[in-house]
């Protein structure tokens, strides 16, 4: 079994859109990455399974409702956001990265796609003036700056089958870490969603807002 069809077995809802969206995905970032490098190029045969499943773990943890509105702060080329795109249509994502080319990479594959439902942004989320349902992201820095960044633009309320909050993709000992935010954390073992040995150690991080 390829690490495709391993993604359509984890998520056997999928249609025939999505399905092709993101039997997509491995081409579209090749011909991206070799004119700029958003995926290590020592991973990139992975991308299936570290890039694409790892993101789609915050969807075996949350399924956003239609119109639900998620952030994804310091997206890369698109990591969490575009997979998630394609898995909830009818959500509205905002993928944020300062660094132009990165945004350059998630217009052109949102555009190859025809995924309406990203917008793209090239912005520091701290200047953001928009209100949020969720935010997502994955290990951009440690985890009280990271509230401090975002904590305000989020709207208190329930659009999917969590509150609204954070749900952020991280790996190792997060104790300290996460206590230091002074907020209250709910760890999920992504090696409990999927069997992938990449997975023993990572995990979804959520708090309420």
């Amino acid at each position: 079994m390829n690490d495709l069809e391993k993604i359509y077995g984890y998520f056997p809802e999928l249609d025939a859109v999505q399905r092709e969206r993101l039997a997509a995905l491995y081409d579209l970032y090749a011909d991206w990455n070799a004119k700029i490098n958003v995926v290590s190029r020592k991973d990139f045969d992975q991308l299936y399974v570290r890039h694409v499943l790892h993101s789609l773990a915050i969807a075996k943890v949350c399924r956003f409702d239609a119109g639900a509105r998620i952030l994804d702060v310091g997206c890369g080329g698109g990591f969490p956001s575009i997979p998630l795109a394609i898995l909830f249509p009818e959500a509205r994502f905002t993928a944020a990265d300062s660094i132009r080319k990165k945004i350059t990479v998630v217009e052109g594959v949102s555009r190859s796609l025809g995924l309406e439902n990203v917008t793209p942004r090239c912005v520091r989320v701290e200047t953001l003036t928009e209100r949020y349902d969720y935010v997502v992201s994955r290990a951009v820095t440690a985890m009280p700056e990271f509230v401090g960044w975002i904590w305000s633009k989020i709207e208190r309320g329930q659009h999917g089958t969590l509150p609204n909050g954070i749900l952020y993709l991280k790996g190792g000992d997060l104790a300290e870490e996460l206590a230091r935010t002074g907020r209250r954390w709910t760890l999920y073992p992504i090696s409990s969603f999927f069997d992938d040995p990449f997975f023993e150690t990572k995990q979804v991080v959520y708090t309420a807002r």
